[in-house]
């Protein structure tokens, strides 16, 4: 059975982390693309190197030409700008979009089957911009946001709590932002709710944490966002495709009258495989929950208001 082909675009920090856990879990073969010569080939190179101690028979290679992607049955798009301390998401807007409008063009030219995954911020118009050069249909473009939201989530519960990680399930809806929705009602310890272990104020903190925590690493690095936790969650999603394992994952997709939304993406529970997004699961929501994801939804929609295509 011939290797699936995945291909990234974008070889900064996020794109060398996912050609790394591409090839350690054998999920294919990796093409690396960025517009700089030398960095995409160095560093698919330097991870060749080692996957003979990975085991791994996966192939990797690095590349400046969009034609080396071709026929890939799965992108992983990071191409654009990382913030800097004091920016937010949105303040990417502008190059990013002029970043993104080439990347869809040639994924549109050199594989119109491929499903897509959009990493690049500000997420939830990066990703509708894309579907929209592209004209693939939602099933097909999906943005990576909730995975990491929720993972977030998860680990400031078990910190709180001194308790696995593993054993932590959480949500979170909306856009990729500090609107974001964190829905602690839904959030539980193994079954046991979050609101059975833990104070309102305590709560609400954790809250808050989430909704900044990608501003409190780039705060932190000085110099960059986040990369690795991004990357991991990329992988999650791109191995429930690849795998058609069927996870039910929190990603940006687009909506078309779930939660009384349509025409923008957004984040909510997914099914993903082979087909891409399979289902969108629609969650009950009291009315401060619906309030919150108002905002989020207003927010996504100003922000896209904004976009020139």
């Amino acid at each position: 059975m011939a290797r699936a082909k995945i291909s990234l675009i974008g070889g900064g920090n996020i794109g060398g982390v996912l050609a790394q856990l591409a090839a350690q879990k054998q999920l294919g073969d990796v093409v690396l693309f960025d517009v700089v010569e030398g960095l995409p080939q160095g560093k698919a190179l330097d991870i060749s190197h080692a996957l003979p101690l990975l085991g791994s028979d996966s192939r990797v290679i690095g590349t400046n030409d969009y034609a080396d992607t071709a026929n890939s049955d799965l992108y992983i798009v990071t191409a654009g700008l990382a913030r800097k301390p004091g920016m937010s998401r949105d303040d990417l807007l502008a190059t990013n979009l002029k970043i993104i409008k080439d990347v869809s063009q040639n994924i549109k030219q050199h594989s119109p089957g491929a499903i897509v995954i959009v990493v690049s911020n500000p997420l939830d118009v990066m990703v509708w911009s894309l579907k929209q050069l592209t004209g693939f249909p939602r099933e097909r473009v999906v943005g990576m946001a909730g995975v990491l939201d929720s993972a977030r989530f998860r680990f400031f519960v078990a910190e709180k709590l001194g308790v696995s990680v593993q054993d932590v399930v959480a949500l979170v809806l909306g856009g990729h932002g500090d609107t974001m929705v964190p829905l602690s009602r839904y959030c539980s310890v193994n079954g046991i709710p979050l609101r059975s272990l833990l104070d309102q104020a305590a709560i609400d903190a954790i809250v808050k944490r989430v909704q900044g925590a990608g501003g409190e690493i780039v705060g932190l690095l000085k110099t960059g966002s986040a990369f690795m936790s991004p990357a991991y969650a990329a992988i999650e999603m791109a191995e429930s495709i690849l795998r058609d394992q069927k996870r039910v994952l929190l990603c940006a997709a687009y909506l078309d009258g779930e939660y009384g939304v349509s025409g923008i993406y957004m984040g909510v529970p997914v099914q993903l495989g082979a087909a891409g997004v399979e289902r969108i699961f629609e969650l009950e929501l009291d009315t401060g929950e619906q309030a919150m994801l108002k905002k989020s939804v207003e927010h996504v929609q100003g922000v896209i208001s904004n976009v020139q295509l």
